[in-house]
C-alpha cells in the first residue's frame, strides 16, 4: 500500500495532472492483481487448514500446484494489459489530457504483473506457515528501493535525467523484480521448497480445485468491489481531472485506516484457518470476536486523527485550495465510513478461513450492484453533490455487508462449511456441530 501512496505523494510535485493520471492507470493494475488472488486466497486458507491438520506433504503438493497456476496466469494478464493499455485507459474514460502520464505508467507496471502473481502466491504461502514478518521485511525493502528508484528518476538525482512519471514506473518494475527475487530464495529457506521446471506443467488439478472452491468465490467478492469501484471511477472522471485527483489524494490518505483493519483481518484468517483444521470450531468463534473489537479500537482511533488534521495532510500532496477542501470533507464522511468497512474486512477474512465464502460475494453483487453504484449515480452525478455523493453510497453499502456479515458470523451457520473443510484436508468425516 505504502509503494501506491508514496508514489501518489511523489508524482504530485509534477502535477495533479500527473497524480489523476497515475490513478486511473493503478487502478487497472489493481484490479489485475486481485485477479491473482483467486489462487492467493484460496491457497493461503487450504494450506493453513492442511497444516492444522498435520499433513505437511499435502500442503508442500498444493504449494507447488498454486505457484506454478499464478505463475502462468500473470504472463497472460502481462502480455494482455501491455498491448490493451491504450483500450484499457479508453474503456474507463480517461480524459486525454491525462493519457500522457497513465499510458506509460500502465504499459510499464502491468507489463510486469506476472512477477506480482508468483510474489503474492509466495507471500500467501509464507503467511499461511507462520512466517508473516518476512513478507513484511520483503515489503519494505520493496519500498525502500521504490523510494530511492524514484527520487533518481523522477527529479532527476546524480546526474540521472527527469523522467517524471515513466521514471517512477520503471522504479517499480525493479523493486518488484528485487521483490520477486527476495521471495524466491524466502520459500527456499523457509519451507525448503524447490520449484523444478515440471512442477509449472505437472499441476495437481484436484489440490488446485480444492483452492478454487474457496478462492473463486473469495476472489470474486474481491473482484465485484474494484468492478463497482472502477464504474464510479467513470463517474468522477465525468466530473473533471481535478475531481479525479481530489479522489486519489483522499484514497491514498484512507489506505492508512485501511491497512490496520487489513492486517488484523489477514492474521485473525491465519489463526482461524488452523483452528479449523484442528476442529476446535467454538475457540475460531471467540477468536472472530476479539479481533472485531481489537480493529474497531484501532481504526476509529486513526480515521478521528486524519479528520481532524484533514487540511494540513491532504497540504502535504497539493496546494491546490479546492481539493484541500474537497478532500477534507471525503475524510470526514469517512469516519461513518471506515467502521463499517471494519466489519467486512475482518469478518469475511474469517468466513473465508472456514470456507464460508459463498454469503460474502452474494451479499456483494446485491450490495454494490444494488445500492452503491445506483445510490452513487444519483447522488454524485444526477443531484450534482460530485464526490461527496459517491462516499455516501459507499459508506451505505459498507455498512449494508457489514451488518449482514456480523449477523451470518454469530449465526454460527459457518461452521457446516468449517466440517466440510476440516474434512477435505483431513480426508475424515466430523459430526454435525449445533449451529446455535
Amino acid at each position: 500500500m505504502l509503494i501506491g501512496t508514496v508514489d501518489i505523494f511523489m508524482v504530485s510535485h509534477v502535477s495533479d495532472h500527473a497524480v489523476a493520471g497515475l490513478s486511473m492507470a493503478n487502478q487497472i493494475i489493481i484490479f489485475c492483481i486481485i485477479s491473482f488472488n483467486f489462487l492467493g486466497i484460496g491457497s493461503s486458507i487450504v494450506i493453513t487448514h492442511f497444516l492444522g491438520a498435520g499433513d505437511r506433504a499435502g500442503a508442500e503438493r498444493l504449494t507447488t500446484s498454486a505457484i506454478a497456476i499464478n505463475t502462468w496466469l500473470g504472463l497472460v494478464t502481462s502480455i494482455s494489459v501491455y498491448f490493451g493499455a491504450a483500450w484499457l485507459l479508453h474503456l474507463m474514460q480517461t480524459p486525454d489530457v491525462l493519457m500522457p502520464y497513465a499510458l506509460p505508467f500502465l504499459s510499464m507496471m502491468g507489463g510486469s504483473l506476472f512477477m506480482e502473481s508468483m510474489n503474492m502466491s509466495i507471500a500467501a504461502v509464507l503467511r499461511a506457515h507462520g512466517h508473516t514478518r518476512d513478507a513484511m521485511f520483503v515489503s519494505v525493502g520493496q519500498n525502500i528501493i521504490n523510494v530511492c528508484g524514484n527520487c533518481i528518476l523522477l527529479f532527476g538525482l546524480f546526474g540521472a535525467p527527469q523522467m517524471g512519471v515513466v521514471g517512477v514506473a520503471l522504479s517499480g518494475v525493479f523493486s518488484r523484480c528485487c521483490a520477486s527475487l527476495a521471495f524466491w530464495l524466502l520459500l527456499d529457506y523457509r519451507t525448503h521448497l524447490r520449484l523444478r521446471a515440471l512442477d509449472f506443467i505437472r499441476i495437481d488439478w484436484g489440490k488446485i480445485w480444492q483452492v478454487l472452491r474457496i478462492g473463486l468465490p473469495a476472489a470474486g467478492e474481491n473482484m465485484c468491489y474494484w468492478t463497482a469501484f472502477i464504474l464510479t471511477t467513470t463517474f468522477v472522471a465525468h466530473m473533471g481531472s481535478e475531481s479525479l485527483a481530489t479522489r486519489a489524494y483522499t484514497l491514498q490518505i484512507q489506505w492508512l485506516v485501511i491497512l490496520f483493519s487489513i492486517s488484523i483481518g489477514l492474521g485473525t484468517e491465519i489463526i482461524i484457518g488452523h483452528l479449523v483444521g484442528a476442529g476446535k470450531f467454538e475457540e475460531a468463534y471467540h477468536e472472530l470476536l476479539r479481533s472485531l473489537r481489537l480493529g474497531f479500537i484501532i481504526s476509529i482511533s486513526v480515521i478521528l486523527i486524519i479528520a481532524a488534521f484533514a487540511p494540513m495532510i491532504l497540504g502535504l500532496f497539493t496546494t491546490n485550495a479546492v481539493i484541500i477542501a474537497s478532500g477534507t470533507v471525503l475524510l470526514r464522511i469517512a469516519i461513518l465510513l471506515e467502521p463499517g468497512r471494519i466489519f467486512n474486512i475482518i469478518v469475511i477474512n474469517s468466513l473465508r478461513a472456514t470456507g464460508d465464502v459463498g454469503f460474502p460475494i452474494t451479499m456483494a453483487v446485491l450490495s454494490m450492484w444494488g445500492i452503491w453504484i445506483p445510490l452513487a449515480w444519483l447522488l454524485g452525478v444526477h443531484l450534482g453533490w460530485g464526490l461527496p455523493g459517491i462516499w455516501i453510497a459507499m459508506t451505505a453499502d459498507e455498512w449494508l455487508r457489514g451488518l449482514m456479515m456480523y449477523r451470518r458470523w454469530k449465526s454460527r451457520r459457518w461452521i457446516k462449511h468449517a466440517q466440510r473443510s476440516r474434512a477435505d484436508a483431513t480426508g475424515a468425516s466430523y459430526p454435525q456441530v449445533q449451529e446455535g
